[in-house]
């Protein structure tokens, strides 16, 4: 007959119930918090990439001095025209950006929103309900609406979607909203405005024609993107930045991951709650062992090596990692559903987040399991009893 190991450290647990409801409610809040913070942290990230995942581009050309989409300096239109010279460029468009206080149609108070200027026959959004309402923003004055928008536009947007004509006002001007999209709102801008770039130049007069925000190169099917990247940098003076176009997803996130306070808060939340979580375990595992070092005594004086012991520990840290996980992970469904109705922005829970929580709950409770043996290894039985 096999001999089955006695499961000292769950029953050690077990014994005392009250200290381990305890630990268990410890370590779910500390994944409660890691699993907030970094749910925030991706629906940071995500929601201010969307517009850049959307481009319909192979190579983004921007200003040297921008920062990130909501802070795009302009460079020279004429850009595009040199770009085209560049061997394996078919196809150069130019987009103005900017900000603009409107009316909300529905509340009639101001707001502000992004907007985007284009030539609607450029087709620069991969968005299908962009593509196929392009020919309603060559009507004067008219613009698609963001239906992801945050905010009270819902009374719009059904109005809108019967067929309603729905007109508001901007900078002295009436603006009819001929069609919805659906994009999404960011941590950078509530809603997003799409207008042909003569509506735009409309709305905001003062703008140069000849000063463009971004530009989106396409390319050549099989050209490689970053060969003509190369080619480009070479061939455009230094008052343009070439970039391809997962570079531009990449160079929008990096602003927000390193550059922007609100990301390294997010990184800076998810440690605390680790170390949050990480003295709450090495506090009840500590106070385990103090209780119990009469008996840990006895198994070293009946030769039981700190091996032995040590492994007792680490499976009580490994008992409360599993059990403190599952409400850890269970609560964080229902605040990632009410964030995500509050302020619009992609919060969900992903099989990557939950796995990378875990294994971080798992190391926060077999290190505090570590520091909490120390004394335990180095004390001699007589002095224990």
């Amino acid at each position: 007959m096999s001999k089955r190991r006695t499961p000292l450290g769950w029953l050690q647990l077990k014994h005392d119930r009250g200290r381990l409801l305890v630990a268990l409610a410890g370590i779910a809040f500390a994944d409660v918090l890691m699993f907030t913070q970094l749910g925030f942290q991706r629906a940071l990230y995500d929601s201010n990439t969307r517009l850049s995942r959307a481009l319909k581009g192979d190579i983004v050309l921007i200003s040297p001095r921008a920062l990130n989409l909501q802070n795009l300096a302009s460079f020279p239109r004429r850009r595009l025209l040199q770009a085209r010279d560049v061997p394996g460029v078919i196809d150069a468009q130019g987009i103005y950006l900017n900000t603009l206080t409107w009316k909300n149609p529905q509340t009639r108070l101001n707001a502000t929103v992004q907007v985007l200027g284009f030539d609607p026959d450029g087709q620069v959004l991969s968005l299908p309900e962009v593509v196929a309402q392009t020919n309603k923003l060559k009507l004067p004055d008219t613009i698609l609406f963001d239906r992801g928008a945050r905010g009270k536009y819902a009374k719009t947007i059904a109005r809108v979607d019967k067929g309603d004509l729905v007109t508001t006002e901007a900078e002295r001007r009436t603006l009819t909203i001929g069609g919805l999209f659906r994009l999404g709102a960011s941590f950078g801008a509530d809603a997003t405005l799409l207008a042909s770039d003569q509506s735009f130049l409309r709305l905001f007069p003062r703008r140069d024609p000849g000063s463009i925000s971004l530009g989106l190169l396409r390319l050549a099917p099989g050209s490689d993107d970053n060969l003509v990247a190369e080619r480009l940098r070479r061939h455009l003076p230094e008052d343009v930045k070439v970039l391809t176009a997962a570079g531009y997803v990449a160079f929008e996130e990096g602003y927000w991951r390193t550059a922007s306070p609100i990301g390294v808060i997010f990184g800076l939340g998810t440690a605390m709650a680790f170390v949050v979580g990480m003295v709450i375990v090495y506090q009840v595992l500590s106070t385990d062992v103090n209780a119990h070092l009469a008996e840990y005594a006895t198994f070293k004086a009946m030769g039981f090596r700190n091996r032995y012991l040590l492994l007792v520990i680490f499976e009580q840290a490994l008992v409360l990692a599993s059990l403190g996980f599952l409400p850890g992970l269970i609560l964080p469904l229902g605040i990632y559903v009410m964030a995500s109705r509050a302020t619009a922005l992609p919060i969900f829970m992903t099989s990557s987040r939950a796995l990378f929580v875990f294994m971080l709950t798992v190391v926060m409770c077999l290190a505090s399991g570590a520091i909490a043996t120390r004394r335990l290894q180095a004390a001699d039985p007589a002095e224990l009893f």
